[in-house]
């Protein structure tokens, strides 16, 4: 595979599916996109490890996809090159674009074209619990029959006769979902093992047919796990991985490497045993977990999600002591009456609970409260880096990481500590920019700074919604408001609500009905936090405003407490992690605006820090393209009546 000859023909092979083939079926030819390719699959050739910063529009989906197909038809006839390739992603939305449209789409040009001799054949590997198991959902069906059961529950509850992936079905209540998925374990003797459709969909995702297996993040550090402890993958061994968006990847190591424990999953424990005729067991562990819950409940809900450390005060070292010897003695007495599955969650619990009550230092213990202020047990690991090196870079395995926001300031130092690349030998970084005219379709809005306005203050909320009303009148409405804290966010609304002569929008947590009205009102304005940052797209004059309202600066907690001591100073920390991370967030938010070639869209940072002379000012421009910049809302009113046309000021 690495003689001059074969490496020559394969890049041959990506000139001309790049600048013939794709073109001829619709994909216009992108030199950024064709130099990607070509570097991914040399990375691959030569078994290295590929940092790949690619910026929006670019289509590095299509140029990982080509060069993995590349790779597994001119691999050497051995076991290791009729292998599949892994790709690793962290949603769902583009796990489902890669199957149902890159590979059917790729697959047939191929075909057409004589590049591949058969299809391309694509599986989603996902773990149990988001299939269902058809035993446990004609039981729930049974439970649910007299009762009065929410239409949509019911209706997503009887298409799972049809559906087996639970991914696809909408309207399903989490309860119900974890009322009906496969169980982590399965009893041998189930009657239904034969039919099962989970084990159907196991066994075709073992044939040698499938070339690319897709999972997320947490998929793929599962089956890591697995093999470091000698245990049965859940993925065919395969001989290359990409992981896009691979920003994320950290995020699923410390779900994977951590423990958690909520009120949630104590009612569930409870619920479990009530179900198996335990009721006294259930109410005695109800009452020991509701006390270790009081003990760790502020006297106020915080405003937002927040996480603080763990202190073990007299009243916690009494309730987790009562809540520990309750779940064992439980566990001693149920043990033959118990299903296994039930058994392990009152073991996990117990591990769970003894990593607080001893204080274990193998991790950083921090107690995190939702909205509602309810609080859940948290355990991250302090060896995150370590973890995924022994996981996945220890392979003698090429890997592709892939991410519009990879990289910070024009580094890759920050992204390759995290993940633990640090001192691999086999790492390479590569750069490719977006194809976009950023300075000719995009203007940047930095006010002066404001004089004696502090952060936080009332004088802030003011200056900020007048800004914004000012702002949103120059674009006429189609304007998305980005706010890094929910209560600042509520205080502005409140300012402005009355004053703008736009529909105005405020998305909380998971209101994906608000972001589809904001989409299909023509000049509305939208104000937005938390997930909006990234992951969600406004396409054309949608959002032709893009304010950030202050620069997304990381919220200081526990994890980042821990981290900072690995630093020598403060200034150190600041520099190598602070900045970074703003400049990641900061990249993603503005990559919601501009999503094609043709979007135009003026965005504005209303931080004080941001502006010139003052000391974010130089880290805001490295972490955007090169932009024109102004100082005066009159340009921006200006800018957006020469690029729009007459009927976007008409809606």
């Amino acid at each position: 595979m690495n003689t001059p000859s074969l490496k020559g023909q394969v890049h041959e092979e990506i000139e001309k599916i790049f600048r013939t083939l794709l073109p001829r079926n619709g994909l216009a030819v992108r030199e950024e996109q064709v130099t990607l390719c070509h570097i991914m699959l040399d990375a691959l050739l030569k078994n290295n490890i590929a940092l790949c910063d690619a910026g929006v529009g670019i289509g590095k989906t299509y140029a990982y996809l080509t060069g993995c197909i590349l790779l597994r038809k001119n691999a050497p006839h051995s076991a290791v090159g009729s292998l599949p390739v892994v790709v690793s992603t962290s949603s769902i939305a583009l796990q489902d674009a890669i199957i149902e449209e890159y590979i059917p789409f790729l697959s047939r040009i191929f075909l057409e074209n004589h590049i591949i001799q058969k299809p391309i054949r694509a599986i989603a590997r996902k773990g149990k619990e988001r299939f269902v198991c058809d035993v446990r959902l004609a039981q729930r069906l049974e439970a649910v029959k007299d009762k009065k059961k929410n239409i949509e529950q019911l209706e997503a509850l009887l298409s799972l006769r049809t559906y087996h992936d639970l991914d696809a079905v909408t309207g399903l209540s989490g309860f119900d979902r974890r009322q009906v998925c496969v169980p982590k374990f399965c009893e041998k003797s189930c009657q239904q093992r034969s039919l099962c459709r989970y084990h159907q969909y196991l066994k075709e995702a073992k044939s040698a047919e499938i070339s690319i297996q897709i999972c997320n993040h947490n998929y793929l550090l599962a089956d890591a796990a697995h093999r470091l402890q000698a245990l049965h993958p859940l993925l065919n061994d395969y001989q290359a991985l990409v992981i896009d968006e691979a920003h994320k990847l950290p995020d699923a190591a410390r779900q994977m490497y951590g423990q958690s424990l909520s009120a949630e999953d104590f009612r569930e424990i409870c619920d479990l045993l009530a179900k198996e005729k335990h009721i006294l067991a259930a109410q005695q562990l109800n009452e020991k977990f509701s006390a270790l819950m009081r003990s760790m409940c502020r006297d106020e809900p915080p405003e937002e999600d927040r996480r603080t450390a763990f202190v073990l005060t007299p009243d916690r070292i009494t309730a987790l002591r009562d809540c520990l010897f309750l779940l064992r003695q439980t566990q001693k007495q149920l043990a033959p009456y118990l299903p296994r599955w039930i058994s392990y969650r009152l073991g996990a619990a117990e591990n769970i609970l003894n990593l607080f009550f001893t204080m274990d230092r193998k991790y950083i213990l921090y107690i995190q409260y939702d909205r509602a202020g309810a609080p859940s047990l948290c355990a991250a690991s302090r060896e995150i880096p370590k973890q995924l090196n022994q996981a996945l870079w220890l392979k003698n395995i090429p890997a592709i990481l892939t991410s519009g926001t990879l990289m910070a300031g024009g580094s890759f130092d920050r992204p390759q500590k995290i993940m633990g690349l640090s001192e691999n030998q086999r790492v390479e970084n590569f750069i490719a920019a977006s194809p976009f005219n950023y300075e000719e379709n995009c203007l940047l809005y930095i006010p002066d700074s404001p004089l004696n306005v502090q952060i936080g203050s009332e004088k802030e909320v003011e200056y900020l919604a007048e800004q914004i009303c000012r702002l949103v009148e120059a674009a006429h409405g189609h304007t998305l408001v980005l706010f890094t804290s929910y209560a600042l966010m509520g205080a502005v609304y409140n300012q402005i609500k009355d004053r703008l002569s736009f529909p105005l929008m405020e998305v909380w947590r998971h209101s994906s009905d608000v972001i589809h009205k904001f989409k299909q009102t023509n000049n509305a304005v939208l104000f937005a936090a938390g997930s909006c940052w990234e992951g969600v797209d406004f396409p054309g004059d949608m959002v032709s405003s893009l304010i950030i309202v202050r620069l997304p600066f990381p919220v200081p907690d526990p994890l980042s407490e821990a981290e900072r001591e690995q630093y020598p100073s403060l200034q150190d920390y600041i520099r190598s992690v602070i900045i970074p991370d703003m400049q990641v967030k900061l990249r993603q938010g503005f990559g919601r605006a501009i999503r094609t070639e043709n979007d135009t869209c003026a965005i504005s940072i209303l931080d004080h820090r941001a502006a010139p002379g003052e000391r974010h000012h130089q880290a805001v421009l490295e972490a955007l393209p090169n932009l024109r910049i102004t100082r005066k809302i009159k340009e921006v009113e200006e800018f957006i009546r020469a690029k729009k046309s007459s009927d976007y000021f008409l809606s």
